[in-house]
């Protein structure tokens, strides 16, 4: 098969691709995140990489069999503020002929999640060479309005799965696939029929280490400061215990001397970096940005990241 990746992370989709027996002639990936790349070229040498997914144009490739991936999910997650697909000036785009009519008149967008318009651009110019393309799209759990927008936009109901399943840990998801498909209802909509995995019951216990050093466990003292501050709030603390699944699990790096890790540690430079004389590129771009109008945030929230190297 030759295969294209979007929003490829550190390539799962050939991990996945491997245990199942399946032999990739071509891979290409569209990823931008340097660390992720660099993992999946270590794991996976003959990665194509592509670079950013609006760049992508599938007239360079070799025809492709199967198209892959998972656009970014913020603005759909009940986690967050649930704007959708939207341009800053908050006009939300449910087709993707709209969407690229505002692509080529210059709009902002706001947020990560308006790519899925270039997963389907990317689909859309496959199926005019191969309508059988197989794909498979997976998303986050969202709000009825935008997951049909999605399914009438891809031309097929996704099917919803808990990896709670299969793990410790509550990641329920979407997934639209052409894979293996049914006609539901009176008007035969087409519905994704992956079947709901087994459940292994797989629970934290399964997954944390049986002896781990009395520094990586919370203190008496700690545990009371985090029941009287709850208190305070009124609220619960929730702690977890051995037969729970785990809430997503963040990377954190503390500086207190109790972790030996790779983290690089990071400097947040407020406005002074991007908006005075003595400012980056990035900082000078960000300038151009905001005297053009087309960022509207005020001055003071303008910030960056920059890494330490004094070791």
């Amino acid at each position: 098969m030759k295969v294209l990746s979007l929003f490829d992370g550190m390539s799962c989709g050939q991990i996945a691709l491997k245990r199942l027996g399946i032999r990739t002639e071509t891979y290409y990936a569209s990823e931008i995140d340097q660390h992720a790349i660099r993992q999946t070229q270590l794991n996976f040498p003959d990665t194509i990489q592509l670079g950013d997914v609006t760049q992508v144009d599938v007239r360079q490739l070799e025809p492709i069999d199967l198209l892959i991936g998972g656009s970014p999910c913020q603005s759909f997650s009940f986690a967050g503020k649930r704007a959708g697909m939207s341009t800053i000036d908050k006009e939300e785009i449910y087709t993707l002929k709209r969407y690229l009519e505002l692509k080529r008149e210059g709009f902002l967008f706001e947020g990560e999640s308006y790519l899925f318009w270039e997963y389907m651009r990317i689909l859309t110019d496959i199926r005019m060479y191969n309508p059988d393309v197989l794909f498979l799209l997976e998303n986050v759990e969202m709000g009825k309005k935008w997951e049909r927008v999605l399914s009438e936009a891809i031309g097929i109901f996704g099917v919803h799965i808990n990896s709670a399943l299969v793990s410790a840990q509550n990641r329920a998801r979407i997934y639209w696939t052409n894979i293996r498909t049914k006609k539901v209802g009176l008007f035969g909509e087409l519905h994704a029929d992956i079947p709901q995995p087994q459940d292994r019951k797989i629970f934290l216990r399964h997954i944390v280490e049986e002896e781990a050093d009395k520094k990586y466990y919370l203190s008496e003292k700690m545990m009371g400061w985090l029941k009287r501050h709850g208190e305070k709030r009124n609220t619960d603390m929730n702690v977890l215990g051995d037969n729970d699944k785990s809430h997503c699990l963040t990377a954190t790096a503390q500086a207190k001397g109790n972790l030996t890790t790779n983290y690089v540690c990071m400097a947040m430079r407020g406005r002074e970096t991007c908006l005075t004389s003595r400012r980056t590129e990035y900082g000078k771009r960000i300038r151009k940005a905001y005297e053009a109008g087309s960022i509207a945030e005020p001055r003071k929230n303008i910030q960056q990241l920059e890494p330490r190297t004094d070791g």
